[in-house]
């Protein structure tokens, strides 16, 4: 049973992808751990080791708050609505009513010839409610929102590129993956499916 707006549900909780926080907290460790073993033996003989003792617990402290946040995201959905807890612990629920769509595309990563699939849930206004990224969940996640919600699943054939979809939905990016250019009029045949 998971709650959505204070309600006990019976719906599917889709978590991140386990090995993100694995590789991690690996780097955290593989980065700090030489980092403060060098300077604990540069200044234990100095008896000055208090300030690098501080700056320990202060990265220690801030790899906490971050595995604990990674643990608390998750994606709540059943046929009644959608539901996100983020990163930094915000809860934002929409029911099925405000759910027109769900767009499924690839996505190109950023320099690479691989992509990643994406889902967008969206209202009546084309404006982003719920995103879901391949980097952090499965595509049998992202395929349980596009069923459970009911809504009409539009599926994009082709993968795009950033710049593709900035250009022909802008909003339904982050505000740092929007680029500050003036929006071409396009064909709308050529949207590929992606229009309002």
């Amino acid at each position: 049973m998971a709650k959505i707006t204070g309600t006990a549900l019976r719906a599917h909780v889709l978590r991140p992808h386990g090995h993100l926080l694995r590789q991690s907290t690996l780097s955290v460790l593989a980065f700090f751990a030489p980092v403060f073993a060098v300077l604990y033996w540069l200044t234990v003989p100095l008896d000055e080791w208090v300030p690098v003792l501080i700056a320990q617990l202060i990265v220690m402290l801030a790899a906490i708050l971050g595995i604990v946040g990674f643990l608390r995201t998750c994606v709540w959905v059943d046929d009644t609505g959608i539901s996100e807890r983020g990163f930094f612990g915000q809860v934002t629920s929409f029911p099925a009513e405000q759910v027109a769509s769900v767009v499924v595309l690839e996505l190109y990563q950023s320099g690479a010839i691989d992509t990643h699939p994406q889902l967008f849930v969206t209202d009546a206004d084309g404006q982003l409610l719920v995103r879901m990224r391949g980097q952090f969940y499965s595509r049998g996640a992202m395929e349980t929102v596009a069923d459970e919600l009911g809504a009409p699943v539009v599926r994009v054939p082709d993968p795009m590129t950033l710049t593709e979809l900035n250009r022909l939905r802008p909003e339904l990016l982050y505000w740092f993956e929007r680029r500050i250019t003036g929006r071409v009029q396009h064909d709308p045949e050529a949207d590929s499916g992606l229009g309002r």
